[in-house]
C-alpha cells in the first residue's frame, strides 16, 4: 500500500492509497466529552470520538469531504456510511472513491424498508475506444445536464457531472484526464417493492463543488494540480424548462418530428450556449435513450473527443470531418464554425436511421451560431 499526500484545500495529510473503513452514526452525549476530556488528561492527545472541541470528523475521497458538510448523504443522520478509496498517484493517476449509505426503518403505512443510497467519484482518462468515448461522454452532457461555471471545461446534473482537468494532466497518448461523479441510491421495502430515487447531492451547484473539491485533491495526488485550486464562484445555470412528453416537434427544431412514436417519448431542451447545446428525447415508460444530440465548443471539453471524427467527411456533401457507424449508432462530425471548430454528435440504440435528425439539430445549431452549414443541403447564416 502506498501513502500519498494531498495539500490541496489546505489538506497535507497523508491519504492511503486505499482505505476501507465503517463510519456510524456517533452518540453525542456528555460521556463523549468527558471521554475526550479523560484522554487529555492521559496525555493520550487531543482526538475525541464526540462534538465539541475535540471533535473529529471524518473525511472522503482522498480528504475532498468532510463528515457534516454540504448534502445530505455526508449528514450525520443515523444510519451508516462506508467508504472505499485508492489514490491516484503520479505512476499511477487513476483513483476511485465510494461512500455508501445504509439506513433501516419502519413505516406505519408499508412496513419496514431498508435504504441505500452510493455515490462515486472516479479519477483517470477517458476511455480509449471511441464508441465507449462517445457513450461515456454523452452520460454526463446528456438530459439535463448544464455546462460547469466559471469556465470550467465540464457538466453537472443533479445526480453527477463531468470535469475535464488540464492539459498538464493529460495522458502521454494525449488522451484528457477527467474527474467524474455519479450516484445512485433506492428503498427496498419488506413486500418486496423497490423504488429508486435521487442520492440528495444537494442540486446541481453542491454537485458541481463536491465534484471540484474531489478534482482538486485528485490532481495534487497524481502531481499535476495547477497553481491554484479550480474554485466554483459563479452560479451555475439552471435550464428554463423541464422535459415535455406533449409535443410534435423535439426541442422545438425544424426537422425533428417523430411522427406516431412520439407519444411514447418525452424531450429535454438543454442548455444552449455558445459552447455547449444538447437536445435528448427519451423513452417515457423508462427513461432509456431514444436520440441525443450534442454540440460542444468548449476546448477542453472537446478534447475528450480527439480523434474520433477521423481526417475525412462522414459521407458525401458533410462539410468537416467526422465518422457515423452502425455499430454503437453514433455520429460525429467536426468542422469550423464562426471561426472555431465545434463537435456535434448524435447516439441512438440499435439500428434505426437517425441521419436526418442529426441534420435538423446540426442545421438548428449552425444558424444559431451563425456559419456556414454542416449537414449537405443544411442551412446556416
Amino acid at each position: 500500500m502506498t501513502d500519498e499526500t494531498s495539500p490541496a484545500d489546505g489538506g497535507g495529510r497523508a491519504w492511503p492509497g486505499r482505505v476501507k473503513r465503517l463510519v456510524r452514526a456517533r452518540p453525542k452525549t456528555a460521556l463523549a466529552v468527558t471521554a475526550a476530556v479523560a484522554l487529555v488528561a492521559a496525555g493520550l492527545g487531543t482526538w475525541a470520538a464526540g462534538t465539541g472541541p475535540f471533535e473529529s470528523r471524518d473525511r472522503y475521497c482522498w480528504g475532498a469531504w468532510e463528515e457534516g458538510s454540504g448534502p445530505e448523504f455526508l449528514g450525520d443522520g443515523g444510519g451508516s456510511r462506508t467508504s472505499e478509496e485508492t489514490a491516484p498517484t503520479p505512476k499511477r493517476p487513476r483513483g476511485r472513491c465510494t461512500v455508501a449509505i445504509r439506513s433501516e426503518g419502519t413505516s406505519s403505512s408499508t412496513g419496514d424498508y431498508v435504504r441505500k443510497a452510493e455515490v462515486t467519484v472516479t479519477y483517470g482518462p477517458a476511455p480509449r475506444d471511441a464508441a465507449e468515448r462517445v457513450e461515456w461522454l454523452d452520460t454526463y452532457l446528456g438530459g439535463s445536464a448544464v455546462p460547469l461555471p466559471d469556465g470550467l471545461p465540464g457538466a453537472v446534473d443533479e445526480d453527477r457531472g463531468l470535469l475535464v482537468l488540464p492539459e498538464r494532466c493529460d495522458t502521454p497518448d494525449g488522451r484528457p484526464t477527467a474527474v467524474t461523479i455519479d450516484s445512485e441510491s433506492g428503498t427496498d421495502w419488506s413486500d418486496g417493492v423497490s423504488l429508486s430515487d435521487g442520492a440528495e447531492l444537494g442540486g446541481a451547484r453542491s454537485v458541481a463543488e463536491l465534484l471540484v473539491s474531489a478534482a482538486n485533491r485528485g490532481m495534487a495526488a497524481a502531481g499535476c494540480a495547477p497553481g491554484r485550486p479550480l474554485r466554483v464562484t459563479s452560479p451555475v445555470l439552471t435550464l428554463a424548462e423541464k422535459d415535455e412528453d406533449y409535443f410534435s416537434r423535439a426541442c422545438r427544431i425544424k426537422g425533428m418530428e417523430f411522427g406516431k412514436g412520439t407519444n411514447g417519448l418525452e424531450y429535454q431542451v438543454g442548455a444552449v450556449t455558445r459552447d455547449f447545446q444538447s437536445c435528448s428525447v427519451r423513452l417515457r415508460r423508462d427513461g432509456d435513450r431514444y436520440f441525443d444530440a450534442l454540440m460542444v465548443a468548449q476546448p477542453r471539453l472537446a478534447a475528450l473527443l480527439d480523434g474520433v471524427p477521423g481526417r475525412e467527411p462522414p459521407a458525401r456533401g458533410w462539410r468537416g470531418t467526422g465518422v457515423f457507424t452502425d455499430i454503437g449508432g453514433y455520429k460525429v462530425v467536426r468542422a469550423e464554425c464562426a471561426g472555431r471548430p465545434v463537435t456535434l454528435m448524435a447516439l441512438a440504440p440499435g439500428t434505426r436511421e437517425t441521419t436526418r435528425y442529426f441534420v435538423a439539430f446540426t442545421n438548428a445549431v449552425t444558424q444559431r451560431l451563425g456559419c456556414a452549414p454542416v449537414a449537405p443541403g443544411g442551412s446556416g447564416r
